[in-house]
């Protein structure tokens, strides 16, 4: 997260720190220079420059520490900031992605629950369906008892018409002759009673 604002105080922070150097580079400049003189006076009046230029160092180097310090704190609250938007924003895409996980499983259950329920009832009219063949096949197997029995009974029926009509000839036969047996008595009859009239 480098920003125009961070490498202009890299910039100056650089600047402060080479003041206070240089500061104490005069300090101890004017210090050597007066020792060499050897004149106190002039010692004590570098001494107490050094004393207020490197109090003024320290102060530079305080106060670019101390902006350095709010300047890290500025940066950490800003990646603070940016990763709590990116977590919001990452959380609403996790609760949106959730949202559309639960629709998708929603609508599969929906599916499932349909689908099951489509082979519930085809289960059912399976069943319904073998019941129904079970039934026609026992009526089939009935049919082809009672077709049997009854081709049975025709045949038994044929014979017996065929017995009866043996019979039924035979008793023409019978009645024929004794028809005709009946005519010739008659016949003889009527003879004899011609003959016992005459």
């Amino acid at each position: 997260m480098t920003s125009p604002a961070g490498s202009s105080r890299r910039r100056q922070r650089s600047t402060r720190l080479v003041v206070a150097v240089l500061l104490l580079l005069v300090a101890a400049v004017a210090v050597a220079g007066t020792a060499v003189t050897g004149q106190w006076l002039a010692v004590t009046v570098a001494a107490g420059l050094a004393v207020v230029l490197g109090a003024a160092a320290t102060k530079i180097v305080h106060t670019e520490l101390a902006e350095s310090r709010r300047a890290a704190a500025r940066d950490r609250a800003e990646q603070a900031r940016a990763y709590r938007d990116l977590d919001v924003r990452r959380s609403a895409e996790g609760v949106e992605f959730a949202a559309d996980m639960q629709g998708r499983i929603a609508k599969r259950d929906a599916t499932v629950s349909r689908l099951e329920k489509r082979l519930a009832d085809a289960a059912q009219e399976l069943a319904d369906a073998r019941r129904q063949l079970a039934d026609v096949r026992e009526q089939a197997a009935r049919a082809e008892k009672e077709n049997a029995r009854l081709g049975e009974r025709l045949s038994d029926a044929e014979e017996r018409a065929t017995q009866a009509v043996v019979r039924v000839a035979e008793l023409e036969a019978q009645v024929d002759t004794l028809a005709a047996e009946r005519a010739a008595a008659e016949t003889a009859l009527a003879e004899a009673r011609m003959r016992n009239t005459a």
